[in-house]
Order: structure tokens, then C-alpha cells, then sequence
């Protein structure tokens, strides 16, 4: 067997790796080639990462709750039933204390503009309002919540004839404003005021069920009527402390209660009394 040439095995060696680098060459420039579209093959364009999906967490909706009165934290109570005066509470409030309630919103037109004057004269009122009104202007309703009043339950659909109504429709009329108010506002309705301040025993058997207390009133301008400013003014200003007194912002035009509002409110402040929600 012949011995192979050492000078020709190091040529050998020598084109092998000359052949190696070049091929090593190629697949860089290759790599550095610009993506499809270019004439690069498809192999040579890099795939995009793939990106972790991040699954948001939601914001937990606030279970409703009650709103205490503003003098105090405890639940209160009826001495009496319905409530007509703040004194029939329990705890009741401060001697000089009277409350103004709002019945029958809330209205796109009126509500705005008694909540206005209520801010004008940094007061707080309590609002008896309609189940259908406040499916319809919900955000009207968290509007009268937010800004600190108390907000409460007066039926579902208005029925004046209430108290002839069959069990289970008067059960109905509370029980589905109960649940809308709270839905919508975060507030549990902790009062009812039956409309035209009819009582029954099933009225009242329903109203306590759902840990309500009814509420009437003793001053009533019956402003709903609209029977001038100036009646509803001298009705109202013969209000004293621990009255709870009657107005409306839905029904109708409520121009003439705005107007005697803006007069009676400060001239009740000037006598020392505390307007106060329930």
C-alpha cells in the first residue's frame, strides 16, 4: 500500500475548510437578506414572539348597602307607624331638625334643577322615587344618590288606587322598586312612602318584610295641583322642628315648588332650623 503524499493531504485539508467557511458565509448573508417580499426565502424570516394574553381582572360591583341617616348609624326605628313625625324615629334627631321629601321623580326636566337648589343651599333632602323612572333615567338617579341624599322607595309604577289593589300586585309594586333602586344606585331603600299616603296591612305587612319603614308626612302644600307659589310657600313656612314635609319633583311642571323652595329654605335656616334626610 502506497503511503498518500503528506503535501497532498494538507491540500486537501486546506480546500475542505475553504469549502466550510464559504457555505458558513452563505447561510449569514442569507440570514441578513430582507423578509418575504424581497426574494428572501420563507425560512429566512424570523417569526414574531408570541405574546402572553393578559385577562384583565374585573372590578367587583359593590354590594348594596343601606345609607344611615346623617345623625346616626344606627338602623332606626318606628315608634309609631307610618312615620309622620321625625319624632316618631328612633333615635330621632336633633331637636331643631326638619325634613324635606321629594316624591315621584326622578324627571329629566324638574330633578335637575331642585338638585341644584338643594346644593345652592347646602342642604340634603330624602327622594321617594318611581321604580319606571328610575329604569328610564338611571343615571339621574345615581345622580341624587351621589350627591348625598337619601334615596327610597315609591313603588314601581305609581298606582294611586294602591290600597285595592290584590296582594300580590302591591307586593309586586314594592318589591321591584326595592330591588331597581338598589341595583342601580348601591343604595338599599330603608323607607317607602305609599302613593297618596295609602295604608293597608298588606301595604305595610310587604313594607316591613323588606326592612323598610313607612313613612307620611305633616306638611303637605299639595303642590302637585299646582295651586300657586305663593300657597305653597305659606303652607311649608308653617312647618316646625320635627316635621316632615311634602314636595314633588316629577308629575308635572314643578316650576311653582322650585320658586317657593328658594324662598321657604333659607328663610326655615333663618330660624334656626336643620333640614336633615331621613
Amino acid at each position: 500500500m502506497e503511503v498518500e503524499d503528506s503535501g497532498w493531504t494538507s491540500r486537501r485539508k486546506a480546500l475542505w475548510l475553504m469549502g466550510a467557511a464559504a457555505g458558513l458565509a452563505a447561510l449569514g448573508a442569507d440570514g441578513a437578506r430582507p423578509p418575504h417580499g424581497s426574494g428572501a426565502p420563507a425560512w429566512a424570516v424570523p417569526s414574531p414572539r408570541a405574546r402572553p394574553v393578559i385577562h384583565p381582572t374585573p372590578t367587583p360591583t359593590p354590594t348594596p348597602t343601606p345609607r344611615p341617616a346623617p345623625w346616626t348609624p344606627a338602623k332606626l326605628t318606628a315608634l309609631e307607624t307610618p312615620v309622620r313625625e321625625l319624632t316618631q324615629l328612633s333615635p330621632p334627631p336633633p331637636a331643631e331638625s326638619i325634613a324635606l321629601t321629594i316624591d315621584d321623580g326622578p324627571s329629566p326636566l324638574w330633578t335637575p334643577r331642585v338638585l341644584d337648589l338643594l346644593a345652592e343651599h347646602q342642604i340634603h333632602a330624602t327622594f321617594f322615587v318611581i321604580g319606571e323612572q328610575v329604569k328610564e333615567f338611571s343615571k339621574l338617579t345615581r345622580r341624587i344618590a351621589d350627591a348625598g341624599h337619601q334615596i327610597c322607595n315609591h313603588t314601581e309604577t305609581h298606582p294611586i288606587y294602591i290600597a285595592s289593589m290584590a296582594k300580590k300586585r302591591v307586593r309586586k309594586e314594592i318589591v321591584e322598586a326595592h330591588d331597581r333602586i338598589a341595583d342601580v344606585t348601591g343604595v338599599v331603600p330603608q323607607f317607602f312612602r305609599s302613593p297618596g299616603g295609602a295604608w293597608t296591612k298588606t301595604i305595610l305587612e310587604t313594607v316591613a318584610e323588606h326592612d323598610m319603614l313607612p313613612i307620611d308626612w305633616a306638611v303637605d302644600p299639595r303642590d302637585w295641583a299646582r295651586p300657586g307659589v305663593g300657597h305653597i310657600r305659606r303652607t311649608l313656612m308653617k312647618g316646625k322642628a320635627g316635621n316632615i314635609m311634602l314636595c314633588h319633583d316629577g308629575g308635572g311642571d314643578r316650576s311653582q315648588t322650585l320658586k317657593a323652595l328658594d324662598t321657604v329654605i333659607p328663610k326655615m335656616k333663618k330660624r334656626g332650623l336643620t333640614f336633615v334626610a331621613l
